[in-house]
Parts: C-alpha cells; sequence; structure tokens
C-alpha cells in the first residue's frame, strides 16, 4: 500500500458550496521526497472570509488558481506515476480533508483513486497510546503553517515516528 498524507485548505465548511483552495500531498517515505501541491479556482461565490484567511491568499488571488478539474487529473496523474500499488489516502482531520478530496475527485474526474475509504493519523495515534484525550500534533517536526505541503509533512514525520518508533505496523 501506498500511503499518502493529504491536507486540505479551503474557503468554507463544506465542498460544493464552498470551495477547495489548496492541498498538499506527500508520499509516506522516510525520504518525505514525493509530494504534491494543487491550488483550485473556486467553484462557488460564497466563501467564509475567515476560512479563506487561513489559506494564506486573498479572493482575487484564488479567482486566477486553475480550473478543479486541472488540478485533480493533474493530481490523479501524481498518484498513478508515485504510487506502486493503491494509495490510501490519510490526514489528521479526515472527516474534513477526506471529504473536499473526494467531492472533488468524483465531481470533476468521475472516480476516486482512494476508493471509498480514509484513515485518520490522530485515531491511530489515540489508539497506539490507548487514551482518546491524546494527541499526536507534538510529533510533528515540519512546523504547522498552513502551507498544505508543510503540514502534510509534518503528519507523516508523525506516522514515521510511530512506526519507527512506538512500533506501529504498516509497511510503506
Amino acid at each position: 500500500m501506498s500511503y499518502i498524507m493529504v491536507d486540505v485548505e479551503s474557503d468554507g465548511p463544506i465542498p460544493g458550496d464552498f470551495s477547495m483552495i489548496s492541498f498538499g500531498a506527500i508520499l509516506v517515505n522516510h525520504h518525505l521526497d514525493k509530494t504534491f501541491f494543487g491550488k483550485l479556482k473556486p467553484i462557488s461565490d460564497k466563501y467564509v472570509p475567515e476560512a479563506l484567511a487561513v489559506s494564506g491568499y486573498t479572493r482575487s488571488e484564488t479567482l486566477l488558481f486553475d480550473a478543479p478539474e486541472i488540478t485533480m487529473m493533474n493530481f490523479l496523474e501524481w498518484l498513478r506515476s508515485t504510487c506502486k500499488d493503491k494509495p490510501i489516502f490519510m490526514s489528521d482531520n479526515n472527516g474534513y480533508d477526506w471529504m473536499f478530496i473526494c467531492w472533488y475527485f468524483h465531481h470533476f474526474i468521475g472516480q476516486n483513486p482512494f476508493g471509498f475509504s480514509s484513515q485518520n493519523l490522530g485515531s491511530l495515534y489515540k489508539g497506539i497510546v490507548k487514551d482518546v484525550t491524546k494527541n499526536f500534533k507534538h510529533l510533528r517536526r515540519t512546523r504547522h503553517t498552513h502551507n498544505p505541503v508543510d503540514d502534510a509533512k509534518g503528519n507523516a514525520e508523525a506516522l514515521l515516528t510511530l512506526k519507527d518508533e512506538l512500533g506501529l505496523k504498516i509497511r510503506l
């Protein structure tokens, strides 16, 4: 399996009514050298200014980004060229990140190469340490900046720590 850590930035809470502005992905391996970064033109006139501000872009800047179908096709091609086998989607908040990536793949490409499921890094960590109040974020080495590639990389580093130091059995 090829684990792909993903992070999404959007201008609102749900896809369709609001837009995915950018996302980053990284193949989880010890090199952390295969990344993808996509910026997407908004699909709706609606946006939440505070949500958009997190991305670091203005609305006028986002209107110049690539059409979503172009970015999603580029991501699909990146996955095909990067993954030796089935890609497994993972993020630190898969309820949020997954719904955008899944919706955009189905809406603009007609299929989702990740299939119908995703994995949550935070839940995995809670299970390993047997405490639902614990958080994995101290295991990141790359600072969480809301640049989605940086954030995906930090989460991938945390997953590698679960494998290398806490004994998670995972084949990368």
